[in-house]
């Protein structure tokens, strides 16, 4: 019998499980992977530079994962929004290298502008911690983002804008987000416009985002983490936790935090909960996408002007700058069957062209490239979280709570960045075990 099992060793559960067991908690974290991080991955390189395999960047509204950075005593730089250079664009109709997007005429780009204040003068009246508590919630969660565009007579070349910048961020297209979330987010961190780069992205770890859960594990004894323990069943009964694994093997404790992304979770079977919880956490979804990194000898982009910064309507979606020489690329939802289904060699062909397209000949050669297709890993099924039009209602305001001794954390259980997700739940997580009395 431990005091509390925490499933998963990503970033939430390891934020857990440092602030439980430095109560004096007798901890144990069950990780199906061999390693550390879940979608925090750092990867060495032959010629021994270290990249970011998963999730790279913060912004200073992320104040959770900002706050335990400095905790943890790492360090913090700005991130790509910093880099001179102009943003280029991969379109079906060409390439473009400019800060403005090129198919908008004035006319089109000050009829974002009006569109972007209508949407921003809605997203004030959403409270981003109970969106289900507005007027017109129901309804705003069942109409896609897509739909709104339209209703607000937002000319064709503004829409392509909000497609295009869905391919980029990977996540679902406008026909399939809800524009409730959308407004739940933009509620959250706010700024100029729908994805305020500044608000989201312009922070990173100087040694990499993997350094935080490296940092975190060195933090916890020994033999906290247990690897290659993949979860069966979660079985609640008499104010205890039952956690049997794929093996056959059964952990007693007294809580159970549980991390596990939404799209595995649905595997696990729990036993013991609420039925309307249950459901909650079964209409979870995160967006199916895949991240590729190239790695070069400099950032020859930025003698041409560019920033590294793209976004594309091709094979993958946007490129940024994860370090020097280093490109990273994001292959959205409705690329990954093609994405997938393509030949390794002929995959990374593609991608090369690509990157030649934007970037001119240099682009050709790079000295490693690697691809990581979350939305296939087993122990993950996603990237980001997704909602779908209905999901926030099929959800409810049950997200992100708990039902002692059982508690949720992870990046599905907050509204905007994962990585903060992760952090802001697992450690809220920690505080309402230790405040029930369930651990120590």
């Amino acid at each position: 019998m431990v005091d509390v099992a925490v499933l998963g060793a990503g970033l939430a559960g390891l934020s857990a499980a440092r602030d439980l067991e430095s109560s004096g908690a007798d901890v144990i974290v069950l990780e199906a992977r061999d390693r550390i991080g879940g979608r925090v991955e750092a990867v060495t390189l032959p010629d021994g530079r270290v990249v970011q395999a998963g999730g790279e960047v913060f912004g200073p509204g992320h104040t959770a994962y900002g706050e335990l950075v400095e905790e943890l005593g790492l360090a913090v730089e700005p991130s790509y929004v910093a880099d001179p250079g102009e943003i280029s664009w991969g379109l079906v109709d060409g390439v473009f290298v400019g800060d403005e997007a090129p198919w908008m005429t004035e006319a089109e780009r000050r009829d974002e502008e009006r569109v972007g204040r209508a949407f921003a003068e809605l997203a004030a009246t959403v409270d981003p911690d109970d969106p289900w508590s507005h007027t017109d919630a129901a309804a705003l969660d069942h109409m896609s983002l897509a739909e709104w565009l339209r209703r607000e007579d937002a000319l064709p070349a503004v829409r392509r804008r909000h497609e295009l910048a869905s391919l980029s961020l990977a996540c679902d297209s406008p026909e399939r987000t809800s524009l409730l979330a959308e407004l739940r987010k933009q509620s959250t961190l706010g700024g100029d416009g729908f994805y305020d780069l500044e608000r989201w992205e312009s922070l990173r770890v100087a040694d990499g985002s993997a350094a935080v859960p490296a940092a975190l594990a060195a933090e916890l004894a020994p033999a906290t983490v247990r690897f290659g323990a993949a979860v069966r069943k979660i079985e609640i009964s008499a104010g205890r936790g039952r956690v049997t694994l794929c093996d056959g093997e059964a952990i007693d404790a007294e809580a159970v935090v549980c991390t596990i992304p939404a799209g595995p979770l649905r595997a696990v079977e729990i036993a013991g909960i609420s039925e309307a919880r249950l459901r909650s956490l079964r209409s979870h979804r995160q967006a199916l996408a895949a991240k590729v990194v190239a790695a070069y000898d400099e950032s020859f982009w930025l003698q041409a002007g560019q920033n590294g910064l793209a976004e594309c309507e091709w094979l993958f979606g946007s490129t940024w700058p994860q370090g020097g020489g280093v490109l990273s690329m994001l292959v959205p939802p409705e690329r990954l069957s093609a994405f997938l289904a393509t030949p390794d060699a002929v995959r990374s062909s593609a991608v090369i062209e690509a990157l030649v397209a934007l970037y001119g000949e240099h682009a050709r050669f790079p000295l490693a490239m690697l691809e990581r297709a979350w939305g296939t890993d087993p122990f993950t099924l996603g990237y980001i979280a997704s909602w779908a039009p209905g999901d926030l209602t099929r959800v409810g305001p049950l997200q992100a709570t708990h039902e002692p001794p059982f508690y949720v954390a992870g990046s599905d259980h907050w509204v905007a960045g994962y990585m903060e997700g992760a952090v802001r739940t697992g450690r809220e997580a920690a505080r309402a075990a230790l405040g029930a009395g369930s651990p120590a």
